[in-house]
């Protein structure tokens, strides 16, 4: 049984993490250094920071934060938001990250993963899809579409095909996240997790909508996630990644216990 993983996300905005609920009514959930540092001690396989602001407002990801995450960092580090380049995406990596996230600019000009993937790796490039049902569509589902701008316009395409040029063009993961969901606590997308699962070969992170232990374990069944990630309720104390762990173990799931 392959193990899976376990995600803390920072999503940051002016130097400080923030999170809202489907994208909107944001709140301050404090410093991003402070708390990867506090994720990953509680167990966190990995953290991921977004600067949710940097596309929008067309500028370069926050390379001072990502350096004082980083010095806090013994586990896998992403970085999303302002990479348009695989110069954008060097710099991230020399301030600290394993890993790059792209999203917006990837949509622009998808060559932009094979650039980056070439020069760094595949493991090292992570393709973010924002994702949103279409209720009209006769398949809700499979003609879910993505959305950029940090979830502010329609990019025209659909979350499959997507996922699979994107696996095409070299990226090593898919970061799924639900705007539906996201930040509502109500439980995964599991049925839109499953169809991008099945779509490609590469591992597909579950996003948005975390509120329980049976939403893990169902997004890594019925959904078949590779991971699955979470902000609100490690930050706010609704649970711990140690805690999580512990009972995705009781319940059958096979994770790295921390020690």
């Amino acid at each position: 049984m392959l193990t899976k993983r376990i995600i803390a996300c920072l999503d940051v905005r002016d130097g400080r993490v923030v999170k809202g609920v489907q994208f909107v009514d944001i709140i301050d959930a404090g410093d991003p250094a402070a708390l990867a540092a506090r994720h990953a001690r509680e167990g966190a396989d990995e953290i991921v920071l977004l600067d949710i602001t940097a596309t929008y407002e067309g500028r370069q990801t926050l390379l001072d934060t990502v350096r004082r995450t980083a010095r806090e960092l013994f586990v896998p580090f992403a970085v999303g938001g302002g990479i348009r380049s695989a110069r954008d995406a060097e710099q991230v990596f020399e301030a600290g990250a394993d890993k790059v996230s792209v999203n917006s600019a990837a949509l622009s000009d998808p060559t932009l993963i094979d650039t980056i993937g070439r020069s760094f790796g595949a493991q090292a490039v992570v393709v973010a899809i924002d994702a949103r049902r279409d209720p009209q569509a006769p398949d809700p589902v499979r003609d879910a579409q993505v959305f950029v701008q940090g979830g502010r316009k329609s990019a025209g395409r659909r979350v499959v095909e997507w996922a699979r040029e994107a696996e095409a063009r070299g990226a090593g993961e898919i970061l799924l996240t639900s705007m539906d969901n996201d930040g509502t606590r109500a439980g995964f997308d599991c049925e839109l997790t499953a169809a991008v699962s099945e779509s490609v070969g590469i591992p597909v992170i579950a996003s948005g909508g975390a509120g329980t232990v049976a939403h893990f374990t169902d997004v890594f069944a019925r959904g078949r996630a590779d991971a699955a990630l979470a902000a609100s309720i490690f930050h706010f104390g609704v649970s711990s990644a140690r805690s999580l762990k512990e009972e995705l173990a009781q319940a059958g799931v096979s994770v790295r216990l921390p020690c």
